[in-house]
């Protein structure tokens, strides 16, 4: 797929990892792809085993409509969990990216790390808070209902699954709810966030390795799809446990820096009325790089990929103008010269292209590469991981 392709894709949402649901108390909510795959698989599962072994009674079709409605339940269960998350956090003066639903149950996004240790205690305890909640709420409900009817059997297993899920997220292993708050409490009792976290992606991982071996036995021994589960899950933990460890190693090396230390000042760029040709003899000739900003005036008004421009056949660069290949400002990552290195290193990371614009006022004011961030990783001595003990502007995962 060339740029012009994947430009079309992307503008159809093809590339989108989510759809977005729209916005509940001002939070996006999206629902990725894979979400689908779970929810399949719950209505099978309960609709082909779990409720006709507890309600012989009933005829298939109820089954499949149990399930389906169980299911939605149990994932709006999941997203008021992830709520109680993101509107504590904003509680905490922090901002919302989102919430996302997908293959493992949902994950709430904040553009900024937990400003201190009571902060991240209150934040990861709001969402464990809600699903005690609404599983004491279906219990009472289902109580109520017959249990000979439909309706029972929905409310039971959704207020008995948001238990499960409650017991579980409290294990004390990062990136867990229980983890967190693990972490918060050791990182208020030594005021270093990087050891903190370090010890609790310690547990994590240990747990996802347990998970793992738990589940390949339990497949091995019983062929149940509930080992396989388990292993994929162990190895999620496990993955997600790491990053947060070298994300806290990261945070502590980069403490105190701000993109202005590192940008690159006057970076080569393009003007939008220039023909590729003079593009690539006056600039992208005498220094070569992946990402051109343009410009207008000092006034930044998109980017130019050169990997655009070896697209196009030579014998049309004279003819063709730069402002015909650029892509819009929101293409590239923006940032400002006081914002922390470590949340340039996060917004760098995760965007399609590794290097990023720096401006003030509207006006270019340097370039920042995720390499040149690397390389101060590589530089700076492992015992700078101790981070202050409050940083409000490190990224969260």
């Amino acid at each position: 797929m060339n740029q012009k392709e994947r430009q079309q894709a992307k503008s159809r949402g093809l590339l989108d990892p989510s759809i977005s649901l729209g916005r509940i108390a001002g939070v996006r909510i999206g629902l990725n792809w894979s979400w689908l795959i779970v929810f399949t698989l719950f209505v099978w599962s309960l609709a082909a085993s779990y409720f006709p072994s507890r309600y012989p009674f009933l005829t298939g079709g109820a089954y499949v409509v149990m399930a389906v409605y169980a299911v939605i339940l149990f994932f709006g269960s999941l997203l008021l969990h992830e709520l109680g998350h993101a509107i504590q956090a904003r509680r905490e003066g922090m901002q919302i990216d989102g919430i996302t639903l997908w293959l493992f149950g949902g994950v709430a996004r904040f553009k900024a790390m937990f400003p201190s240790s009571g902060a991240e205690f209150r934040i990861a305890l709001a969402g464990p808070l809600v699903t005690l909640v609404l599983s004491g709420i279906f219990a009472a409900l289902a109580a109520l209902v017959p249990a000979s009817q439909a309706l029972h059997g929905v409310l039971a297993w959704v207020a008995y699954v948001n238990l499960v899920l409650l017991v579980f997220n409290l294990i004390p292993a990062l990136p867990l709810d229980g983890g967190r708050v693990l972490r918060s409490i050791l990182w208020r009792a030594k005021g270093n966030f990087g050891w903190a976290t370090a010890i609790a992606a310690d547990i994590g991982r240990s747990f996802g390795y347990l998970l793992i071996g738990g589940g390949v036995l339990l497949f091995v021994l019983s062929g149940a799809f509930t080992g396989a589960w388990f292993a994929v899950v162990g190895w999620f933990l496990v993955n997600a446990a790491e990053a947060e460890r070298r994300y806290a190693v990261a945070r502590g090396a980069l403490a105190g820096l701000r993109v202005g230390d590192l940008m690159v000042r006057n970076p080569v760029t393009a003007h939008p009325d220039q023909t590729i040709a003079a593009f690539v003899d006056e600039s992208a000739g005498a220094s070569r790089h992946a990402l051109y900003p343009v410009v207008r005036d000092d006034e930044f008004i998109g980017v130019l990929p050169f990997g655009r421009v070896a697209h196009i056949p030579r014998d049309e660069w004279p003819r063709r103008a730069v402002s015909e290949c650029m892509l819009p400002p929101d293409e590239v990552p923006v940032m400002r010269e006081d914002d922390g290195l470590i949340d340039a290193f996060a917004k760098l990371g995760k965007a399609d292209r590794r290097r990023g614009v720096v401006v003030r006022h509207g006006r270019l004011v340097g370039v920042l590469s995720l390499s040149d961030i690397e390389r101060v990783l590589a530089e700076r001595p492992a015992s700078t991981a101790a981070a202050p003990r409050h940083d409000p502007r490190a990224q969260a995962s």
